[in-house]
C-alpha cells in the first residue's frame, strides 16, 4: 500500500472514532439525565427562591421556579397547622345499618358460598379398637361371638391404612425399612423391620 491510501484510511478511521466518540457522550447525557428524573430529588422546588430562574430552548424561554418563587415573595410565614380532630361514631349505628339492610322485606338467604382449600396433616397414629359381642348360654357352656373385623394379617396389629404406609413409602418415596422404623418409633409405634417367622 502507498502512502496517500493509508492517511485517508487513518483519517477515515479517525472520524469514525470521533463519531463514536460523540454517540458515546450523547448516550452518556441522555443516561444522566434519565438517572436525575428516576432518581433525583422528589420536590420540583428549585435551589434559589430569590430568582426566577428560565432558559431558552427552541427560541422560547421556559420558566423553571416561577411559582415558587412567587409565593415566597407573596407571605414568608407558613401556615398554621389546625389540629384535626376525629369524628366521634354514634353507639348503635352498625346494628341500625344492619336492620335497614336485612330487615323485613330486606333480602332473603341464599345458598352460602363454598370455598375449599386443601390442609394437610402430618402422619399421625390412632389405635383402631374394635368392640366384639360375646355370649355365653345361661344354661350351657355355649359361647356365640359376633363376626370380627377382617384382618390384613392374622394375628397382626397392623391395619391396612399401616400397611398402606409403609408400602407407599418403601415402594414409591424408596424410603428403606429402617429409616420406617425410627419413624414410626418417634410417634411412638414400635414397629419392627423384621417379619416374625
Amino acid at each position: 500500500m502507498t502512502r496517500k491510501p493509508l492517511i485517508q484510511l487513518f483519517l477515515s478511521r479517525q472520524e469514525q472514532l470521533e463519531n463514536i466518540d460523540h454517540n458515546l457522550q450523547l448516550v452518556l447525557e441522555q443516561l444522566a439525565d434519565l438517572k436525575r428524573h428516576r432518581f433525583g430529588r422528589s420536590s420540583e422546588r428549585h435551589e434559589s427562591d430569590e430568582q426566577i430562574s428560565f432558559m431558552e430552548v427552541d427560541g422560547k424561554i421556559v420558566f423553571f421556579n416561577e411559582s415558587e418563587a412567587v409565593a415566597a415573595e407573596d407571605d414568608g410565614a407558613e401556615p398554621e397547622a389546625v389540629p384535626r380532630r376525629k369524628p366521634k361514631k354514634k353507639q348503635g349505628k352498625r346494628e341500625e345499618d344492619l336492620a335497614a339492610r336485612f330487615g323485613e322485606g330486606g333480602f332473603k338467604r341464599l345458598p352460602d358460598e363454598v370455598y375449599r382449600r386443601y390442609g394437610f396433616t402430618p402422619a399421625k397414629v390412632e389405635v383402631e379398637e374394635h368392640h366384639v359381642k360375646v355370649y355365653a348360654g345361661k344354661k350351657t357352656d355355649e359361647i356365640v361371638k359376633a363376626p370380627h373385623p377382617e384382618c390384613l394379617l392374622r394375628g397382626s396389629p397392623v391395619s391396612p391404612s399401616l400397611e398402606a404406609a409403609v408400602m407407599n413409602a418403601k415402594y414409591v418415596n424408596a424410603v428403606p425399612l429402617y429409616r420406617q422404623e425410627q419413624e414410626f418409633e418417634r410417634y411412638g409405634l414400635p414397629v419392627s423391620e423384621s417379619v416374625p417367622g
